[in-house]
This record gives C-alpha cells, sequence and structure tokens, in this order.
C-alpha cells in the first residue's frame, strides 16, 4: 500500500501501540498493513473463525506475521475471560488506542445463526469497552455497517438518517454495538469513532461479497448467480481507502458517526460488465429470487468525513477491480480453493 501526505497521520503519535482486533479479517488486514506502513506497533487479535473459508484469513494473516512491529494473540473478543486476561497481559494503559474490527459480517448468515452474530458484535464491543474503561484506553473505534439505513431512507445515506428499522440480524447487531459506544462515551468520556462502512471490496476481500464471487467465478468459467434482477447498487468502497478513513478515526472526535463510502453507487450488472472486460471473458448468469433481508440500494453521503477527518476516497471502481483480477490472478490456487458462501450481494 502506497502511504502518501504522512502528515495526515500525525494524530498517531498519541498512541503507543495500535490494537486491532479482526487483524485477519478484510479490512483488519489492511488497516494492521498501512498502520505498520506507517512505523507503528500493532497488536493484532483475531479468532480466525470459520465464518468463510479461513484459507483466506491464514493468507492475509500471513502478509502481516514477518513484520517488526506485528504481534498476535489468537483470542475471542466475546470471551470476557481471554479479553480481560489478554488486556492484563499486555499491561494496556491510556497510551493504547483500539480499532474494533472483529465482527460477524453478512446479511443472510445473520437470519441462519442470530446468536453468534450477537456473541461477536454485541458481547464483543461490551468487552472491549469495559477493557477501554478499565485500563484507562481513552481512543475506541468501531466498524458498523451502511446496513442500518434499511430501505426506508433517501439516498445518498446520512448519518443522521433513520436506522431504527433495520432488516437483519445483523445490522440490529451493528445497531446495538453503536448504542453501547455512546453509553460508554457519556458515562466514562471515551473517545469513539463510529464507522459506517459501504460495500467494501478489493485484493483478497470477503468470499461471501458480490466482487470476489464474481471474479472466481468468471475465471473459473461457472455461472454466476445474482439474488434480483442485478439492478440493486451498491457504494462499492476500496479496501485501500477504507483503511486510510479508520486510521484517520484515530483523530479524538468526541463521539461521532462517519459514513466511509466511494459516494458513487454502481449496479451489479454495471460491475459485471466491468469484470468481463477486464478478464475479456463473458459471464453466464443466474437469477434467484431478491432476498428480502437485502437492500435495494446504498450511497453514502461522505461530507462528514471529508470534513472531520480531511478523507475522501481515491480509487475508482474501474481501476479496483482490475487490481481486485490481478490479485486472483496471482493466486488462482488460493482462488479456486477457496468454498464461496452465497451470503449477500
Amino acid at each position: 500500500m502506497q502511504v502518501a501526505n504522512d502528515n495526515k497521520y500525525e494524530h498517531l503519535n498519541a498512541y503507543d501501540r495500535i490494537i486491532v482486533t479482526g487483524c485477519a479479517g478484510f479490512i483488519g488486514w489492511k488497516v494492521s498493513e498501512l498502520l505498520l506502513d506507517l512505523g507503528k506497533e500493532v497488536i493484532g487479535v483475531d479468532n480466525i473463525n470459520d465464518a468463510y473459508d479461513v484459507r483466506l484469513k491464514v493468507w492475509r494473516l500471513n502478509q502481516l506475521l514477518p513484520k517488526d512491529k506485528f504481534k498476535f494473540y489468537k483470542l475471542d473478543v466475546s470471551n470476557k475471560d481471554q479479553i480481560f486476561g489478554f488486556f492484563h497481559q499486555i499491561q494496556a494503559n491510556e497510551n493504547d488506542a483500539i480499532i474494533n474490527l472483529a465482527a460477524r459480517a453478512g446479511v443472510r448468515q445473520s437470519l441462519e445463526n442470530p446468536w453468534i452474530y450477537y456473541e461477536t458484535n454485541v458481547l464483543g464491543t461490551l468487552n472491549l469497552l469495559e477493557c477501554c474503561k478499565n485500563h484507562k484506553i481513552n481512543k475506541f473505534v468501531l466498524a458498523s455497517t451502511s446496513s442500518l439505513y434499511g430501505n426506508h431512507n433517501e439516498v445518498p445515506f446520512s448519518e443522521d438518517d433513520d436506522t431504527n428499522r433495520p432488516l437483519s440480524q445483523y445490522a440490529v447487531s451493528k445497531k446495538a454495538a453503536e448504542a453501547l459506544c455512546f453509553s460508554y462515551h457519556y458515562l466514562y468520556g471515551i473517545d469513539i469513532t463510529i464507522f459506517r462502512y459501504f460495500t467494501v471490496y478489493g485484493p483478497a476481500g470477503r468470499p461471501d461479497m458480490s466482487i470476489f464471487r464474481f471474479i472466481k467465478w468468471i475465471l473459473e468459467d461457472q455461472p454466476l448467480i445474482i439474488y434480483g434482477d442485478g439492478r440493486q447498487s451498491r457504494d462499492f468502497t476500496y479496501v485501500d481507502d477504507i483503511a486510510r478513513g479508520t486510521i484517520l478515526g484515530l483523530k479524538n472526535i468526541g463521539c461521532e458517526i462517519i459514513n466511509l463510502g466511494s459516494d458513487c453507487p454502481n449496479s451489479l450488472m454495471e460491475i459485471i460488465k466491468m469484470i468481463e472486460e477486464s478478464t475479456n471473458k463473458r459471464a453466464a448468469i443466474k437469477y434467484e429470487p431478491f432476498h428480502k433481508a437485502d437492500v435495494e440500494k446504498t450511497w453514502a453521503k461522505i461530507k462528514k468525513a471529508q470534513s472531520m477527518l480531511g478523507w475522501k476516497p481515491e480509487q475508482n471502481i474501474s481501476a479496483g477491480l482490475k487490481d481486485s483480477i490481478s490479485w486472483a490472478l496471482k493466486n488462482r490456487t488460493l482462488i479456486k480453493a477457496i468454498t464461496v458462501v452465497e451470503n449477500k450481494v
């Protein structure tokens, strides 16, 4: 990852170490990588669960393990005894900060097993906030989701829009985590940044997400499965842009909810056409019924991220897709072995 305008990250000097939970996840890996590139010490936490093919998580983790300032702990944030013991073991203190990217993500899986979503996304967040309180850690960043906006708000979505009608247990669990964060800010003065991420994609992305699946299926001459007619749109946002924004969220800002998106949505059919052009292959498409828990469209209003953090997306969708395809071609053996979970668009 290219690191430009390092003065943007002067706020990182306030911290000796950054604790990144979910460091083997898609966003957690990139956030950890950028922090390490900026010279920060990163303590990575992940339980390497089987929410999707663990071989991809292991691949990401293996990119981080050789780095001098990276330490890894295999832990489950929902396990109170494990997490409390870990924070005591590393002697966590006011010079640390936490970026909580440990989460169960995905809409449809949350309908099948809602309990595990509450364990990780709600109880895990509660455990980490308690550790902040107990160890005087004053900065906490939470990964939330654009799924909170549902289908009833007009696009582009603003942080002030109504989020009281979530369509899935996944969205509900993130809403609960956001509420926990506000209470810990109010009661204990913890400085908190909550990011609502919009459909993150890029190299080594999640195999339950549409762009990963589409690239894999096209390269392997398999039919693409689309739920609905393909006209549903997403504000696809490149993972490097998300990582930059997340790290800028370590600034002291009080307690704020901030959208991170590309501000440039594309339909699934537009994405497929661009992948076809980049691979010089034609996709066969199999249409399945649209799932009622999926949202029809997402589109982020990002003025708040621009004004509060000085952040804006830098990678356009065409270039981002080419990078994703290039990674898939370089890692064809891994891609071919990975089991795709048909989870959400």
